[in-house]
């Protein structure tokens, strides 16, 4: 099968541009002729308030030989960015889509392609979380000029299926980021971090965004005892100030360890190895990449109910889920954690569950799932 697929890629980074080179090279062990294309400009800077979008020094990536041909924000360049891609009469255009923003821009190539060429779109979100006057237009112009999609979580699906009710669409769970490295020996990682090596360590991991309720946790963190330390790690979207100031006001400040920046790849193994368990305290989403992180290093989890982490985190198996985003349901659940693992064997749950979510089995069945439609 020829395969068209038009992303995110290196030279850009984050876990998307992860996730589609690791398909896209499952793609190629399997046989298939698979093309990638990306962006000349993914993100104008206004959009983008992180550090870069790009690749730095110490990330992990596979340099994938992404033919860059789609300015997302100038229409001028969308007709040539079709046209590249239609002519090699690809069976299978496959896109990802994230943010209402790519609405129009893949939406138009997506509907310059030949009838005989399929157009399978990987859904993180549909229904975006920081709300845009322009999200429903956007998606429903680009939802109507697919052929079919994969969701990777019931809230997707059905979010989906809100817009276009007639969409043919396969569930399937995001395989396991397993790039990052080896579990390091906790002892060491927990030294060269800083930490108290006696301490029971919760990590927050990734890019800080309001509705991924730091906030909450902070607050859970607070009604804690001592025996506790919590580990912030990641990039902020916007300022820290107000996290700040929580902290500076939490009763367990000395315990609550800073390291808001970017994360590099060969960085990861080390915060992980380091923690005992990974919170998701959000206050809504739809599936998180955080997860596969978290499961390739064989970290439990605490997630609030809410999206689909209750649908890849297990209840009492691979870690705890909180009925709602409250601080001291959050509390309750850290705690519920530490006295519960020994009898809920997460860590064991955890590698049966590694062995299921492959990106070999992904790819697989996103082909077979072609075929049907």
């Amino acid at each position: 099968m020829r395969i068209a697929y038009l992303s995110t890629f290196y030279p850009f980074r984050g876990g998307i541009a992860q996730f589609n080179a690791s398909v896209l090279r499952e793609f190629q062990k399997a046989g298939h002729t698979a093309d990638a294309y990306t962006f000349t400009t993914q993100y104008p800077n206004f959009l983008f308030p992180g550090e870069t979008q790009f690749v730095k020094d110490g990330d992990i990536v596979d340099k994938i030989d992404a033919k860059r041909i789609l300015n997302t924000a100038n229409p001028l360049t969308w007709p040539g960015a079709a046209t590249k891609i239609k002519k090699t009469e690809p069976d299978l255009l496959i896109m990802k889509y994230w943010m209402s923003y790519f609405g129009p821009s893949l939406g138009y190539v997506a509907g310059r392609m030949s009838k005989n060429t399929k157009v399978i779109t990987i859904l993180d979100n549909v229904i975006p979380h920081e709300k845009k006057f322009f999200d429903a237009p956007f998606t429903r112009y680009f939802l109507k000029r697919n052929t079919g999609f994969v969701a990777m979580s019931d809230k997707v699906k059905n979010d989906l299926l809100y817009y276009l009710p007639e969409a043919k669409v396969s569930l399937l769970p995001h395989p396991l980021y397993d790039h990052f490295g080896e579990i390091a020996d906790k002892e060491s990682a927990k030294k060269s971090l800083g930490l108290d090596e006696t301490k029971k360590t919760l990590l927050f991991f990734g890019f800080i965004r309001d509705y991924k309720g730091l906030d909450l946790l902070i607050d859970a963190f607070g009604k804690l005892d001592k025996s506790y330390q919590l580990v912030i790690a990641g990039e902020v979207y916007g300022n820290f100030d107000k996290y700040d100031s929580m902290i500076a006001d939490n009763p367990n400040k000395e315990n609550i360890h800073k390291h808001v920046k970017y994360i590099s790849d060969n960085e990861v193994s080390t915060y992980f190895s380091a923690s005992d368990v990974c919170i998701l305290p959000y206050k809504g989403a739809t599936q998180s990449g955080i997860t596969g992180i978290s499961y390739h290093f064989e970290v439990p989890m605490i997630a609030t109910d809410v999206g689909g982490l209750a649908e890849i985190i297990h209840h009492e198996k691979t870690g705890i889920i909180v009925k709602s985003p409250d601080a001291g349901l959050i509390a309750e659940g850290i705690t519920e954690f530490f006295n519960k693992q020994e009898t809920f064997n997460f860590k064991q749950n955890i590698r049966n569950l590694k062995k299921e979510l492959s990106w070999k089995n992904f790819a697989e069945k996103l082909i077979d799932f072609s075929k049907t439609i």
